[in-house]
């Protein structure tokens, strides 16, 4: 783990460069570009408020503080991170699939491909996270010394997915099911995590779904609203924070093992 984190540094400059042009040619051919990266999330949100805000009459969600917000600002402080989450998984699972004729190359450190994607995915979420701030403005919750707490949750979400597609990029190349069953598991998994229903509200009712927070994907989500509605610090998530980096370590223990068992096998099977 140590030895790929120095990978990691020593090809920085290329890790940067493969990041800028991997994000530049996904949309290259299309009249508006990376235009449409943004768009379908923006389109998701808008279907996502218009069912529940409008058509359940949710006007208002509850903070785990019990302090009423406006839905939109709930809805769009808890789906961002997850947009980047998906998008990041999505992508760095088929990294080595796609960029089969580098791992072919015997020279090549095929250990950052994963890394490019989950950066290549930092651009939309930073366009999206001003659009959040802007928003949040708009309803009079301004931006201050503690928004600078989005990036530490940013920053974590990074590490947690990387070290997750270190995992299944490498699986994913023997057992190319894995996409369509990742693929599955995020449509599962947003509503799995509190985004558009509170959790909160479930266990006053229903005590054992507790369990839900130990979704690392949890943490993340209550990390970006306290920072957003300034109502919660780092501190205040307790041992939410040693679970999540807990889990953080024991998902790069593990996806840096299985890769670099398989990492010799990689170019025989592409």
């Amino acid at each position: 783990m140590v030895r790929m984190f120095r990978e990691f540094w020593e090809n920085r400059k290329l890790i940067w460069k493969l990041s800028k042009n991997d994000f530049k040619t996904r949309y290259a051919g299309s009249y508006f570009g990376v235009v449409w990266a943004m768009v379908q999330p923006v389109v998701i949100v808008l279907v996502y408020w218009f069912v529940f805000q409008i058509g359940l009459n949710n006007a208002t969600a509850q903070l785990k503080e019990g302090i009423p917000v406006p839905f939109v600002l709930w809805l769009v402080s808890g789906i961002v991170p997850w947009f980047y989450f998906s998008e990041s998984l999505s992508n760095g699972t088929n990294a080595l699939l796609e960029y089969h004729y580098l791992v072919k190359k015997v020279v090549f450190q095929i250990d950052i491909l994963p890394l490019v994607k989950t950066i290549a995915a930092v651009f939309i979420h930073g366009f999206f996270v001003v659009f959040m701030l802007v928003l949040f403005a708009f309803y009079g919750y301004y931006p201050g010394v503690h928004t600078l707490k989005i990036v530490y949750f940013s920053i974590s979400l990074m590490v947690f997915v990387t070290g997750l597609c270190m995992l299944t990029s490498a699986l994913v190349v023997f057992f190319r099911d894995l996409s369509q069953i990742i693929n599955i598991f995020l449509q599962v998994g947003i509503w799995m995590t509190p985004i558009m229903w509170s959790l909160e509200d479930l266990l006053v009712k229903y005590p054992f779904l507790g369990v839900l927070k130990l979704n690392p994907l949890c943490y993340i989500v209550y990390g970006y609203r306290g920072t957003l509605f300034g109502t919660e610090g780092i501190a205040e998530l307790g041992w939410m924070n040693i679970y999540f980096w807990g889990m953080t370590v024991f998902v790069w223990i593990v996806g840096c093992t299985i890769f670099r068992k398989l990492k010799v096998h990689f170019a025989d099977v592409l």
